[in-house]
């Protein structure tokens, strides 16, 4: 059992983890940055849960590049083959949930 105070949360790097549990495969971690990602896709599902922090997440939808601002509670859901990268506003703490090993 573990309680997690996720604002207290922060990481040596931009997208450092606490890895809180791999269920079966996938796992749920918490990230702590200030800089952005990298364009990606995933091999599998992802879930991304801001939970401190704005995230400009960008992504490509029929070779256009879109992008929505997430706020705390704001959930992204990225199936497979979604291109998309994460742009904090400032610092981020962010809950992923994906396949384990997922870029």
């Amino acid at each position: 059992m573990m309680f997690i105070k996720s604002a207290n949360y922060t990481a040596e790097r931009p997208w450092g983890a606490m890895d809180i549990a791999n269920m079966n495969g996938i796992t749920t971690r918490l990230h702590w940055t200030d800089q952005p990602y990298k364009w990606h896709i995933n091999d599998g599902e992802e879930i991304f849960v801001v939970l401190d922090g704005k995230v400009e997440m960008r992504y490509r939808e029929n070779g256009l590049e879109k992008s929505n601002l997430m706020v705390v509670g704001d959930i992204f859901y990225a199936a497979v083959g979604t291109e998309h990268v994460a742009h904090p506003v400032g610092e981020a703490r962010i809950l992923v949930i994906e396949k384990e090993g997922s870029v």
